[in-house]
């Protein structure tokens, strides 16, 4: 395995990239099936974060837009924490690939819920408060599991099998792409702290009181 440059191509990793591509959609339709099939219990219990994530956009102007980009970009280090850190022990690759389906069901979820509240509103909500940010997210969560896959396959190859190779050069690869996502995850919460709330009462004025008050009823 080619550890310098650590490459993370499409078109050198196509298998990894649409396998977790297919994870991440099944996800999200599975999120988005959630909203109506769980009991009212169970979507209470999913949509408390949901709900403090819409009660920063009830008032754009009160809102601490330092607080609110410390509070998701440290959601997001912890995420990408994980997934670093599973790549790391080889065997926690699975659990790192259930982190991908799991991100696409809180993200299915989400939506899933906007749009069934607000109707035709909603796609317009989700297009401008959950859509730009994920952009990035997903991306980078994408990019971050196929660095973790790549150091786990170069451990058991050069490692475990040929009894061969260096852990230090393939360690730091995996550990500078784990940090180049982080500023991508950066750009992402700077997004959501100080131009999405903006953006949302432009968009649909009031959505974000009426989806607060939706989730409320949840």
């Amino acid at each position: 395995m080619n550890v310098r440059p650590w490459n993370l191509s499409a078109r050198n990793n196509l298998n990894l990239y649409v396998f977790i591509g297919v994870l991440l959609l099944s996800g999200a339709v599975f999120g988005a099936l959630l909203v109506n099939a769980l009991t009212l219990d169970q979507q209470q219990e999913l949509a408390e974060e949901l709900k403090a994530y819409w009660a920063t956009f009830a008032s754009p102007e009160q809102l601490d837009s330092g607080a609110a980009f410390w509070d998701r970009f440290l959601l997001y280090a912890k995420w990408l924490a994980l997934i670093w850190l599973l790549g790391l022990s080889v065997i926690g690759v699975p659990l790192m690939l259930a982190l991908d389906f799991m991100k696409g069901v809180l993200l299915g979820f989400a939506v899933g819920l906007i749009v069934r509240e607000m109707a035709w509103k909603g796609v317009a909500v989700s297009l401008a408060a959950v859509a730009p940010q994920n952009a990035l997210v997903i991306p980078a969560l994408a990019i971050a599991s196929v660095s973790g896959a790549r150091f786990a396959h170069y451990v058991v190859r050069e490692r475990l099998f040929r009894r061969k190779g260096r852990l230090l050069p393939p360690f730091l690869a995996h550990t500078s792409v784990a940090l180049t996502m982080l500023l991508m995850l950066g750009c992402a919460a700077l997004y959501e702290a100080y131009v999405s709330p903006y953006l949302l009462e432009r968009v649909a004025p009031g959505a974000a009181a009426a989806v607060l008050s939706a989730l409320n009823r949840v």
